[in-house]
């Protein structure tokens, strides 16, 4: 663990070409998914308890989880379309580390279903997942079948990484202590895909702002969805309405962070 600090200390002291190079290769994703995911047994600790659910609670908790999964599934399929169209070596090999990562996360998410004692998680996910989350995904993925690399980009690495990212934090807080510790382990990669996002398109509009403008329509178009998408998720965690308007917060300050306005 110690060797992990060190080595994050250290890049951040390199050149910003170095830093570059550095933080989109294999070697220090896997310095950074080491650290946590240490001891772990499908993103949570072997000795985590499980805590007893109500019928009503973990059928909410199996709904959320199989809409987690259509999350995920974009995301892998997302990462996985955005290699062949990125535009260097470099950003290919930091998209392969986050396939991975996305791979990861489904399959964990799957192996709780499981322990939940959902016996056939896939039908599970068809019979249960929502209208706004499948269209979200059906978009993304001709985002991305377009070759349309900053609008695919932000789609998947902006909106989609910080939506997940906001819900699995909110979520870990309340969930019980297997769920939590699952949660936890994804927000970690959820943080690297968000940044390296930012990154990429803060740089490319920087240069070309001219696709500012075909970032802003992508948004427009896709914010209903993400709004639907917080509602439904919401109301199966149980969050109480007076704290649903902040779940919005990272995806509203990430899309500004890129210049791009709210809606």
């Amino acid at each position: 663990m110690s060797g992990t600090r060190e080595r994050v200390s250290d890049v951040h002291d390199l050149a910003p070409e170095a830093f570059e190079r550095e933080v989109h290769s294999f070697e220090f994703w896997f310095q950074a998914v080491e650290g946590y995911l240490h001891g772990t047994t499908y993103g949570h600790r072997p000795d985590a308890a499980a805590t007893p659910l109500t019928d009503s609670e973990r059928d909410r908790l199996v709904t959320v989880l199989c809409n987690y999964c259509v999350g995920e599934t974009a995301a892998l399929e997302g990462a996985s379309g955005l290699v062949a169209i990125a535009p260097n070596r470099m950003t290919k090999v930091f998209l392969a580390t986050q396939a991975v990562d996305e791979g990861r996360h489904l399959e964990v998410l799957l192996h709780r279903l499981g322990e939940l004692g959902v016996a056939n998680p896939e039908a599970e996910i068809e019979k249960r997942a929502s209208a706004s989350i499948l269209e979200f995904r059906r978009r993304l993925l001709a985002l991305v079948g377009s070759k349309d690399w900053e609008a695919a980009l932000f789609a998947q690495n902006v909106i989609l990484e910080a939506m997940e990212f906001t819900v699995f934090q909110t979520h870990a807080q309340t969930a019980d202590p297997i769920t939590a510790q699952v949660l936890q382990g994804i927000v970690k990669d959820e943080r690297r895909h968000i940044g390296f996002g930012e990154n990429e398109l803060g740089r490319r509009l920087r240069e070309s702002p001219h696709r500012r403008a075909r970032i802003g329509e992508v948004k427009r178009d896709l914010d209903a969805l993400v709004i639907e998408t917080f509602a439904e998720t919401v109301r199966d965690i149980g969050i109480p309405a007076s704290e649903r308007p902040d779940l919005g917060r990272a995806y509203l300050a990430a899309v500004s962070r890129l210049g791009l306005g709210v809606s």
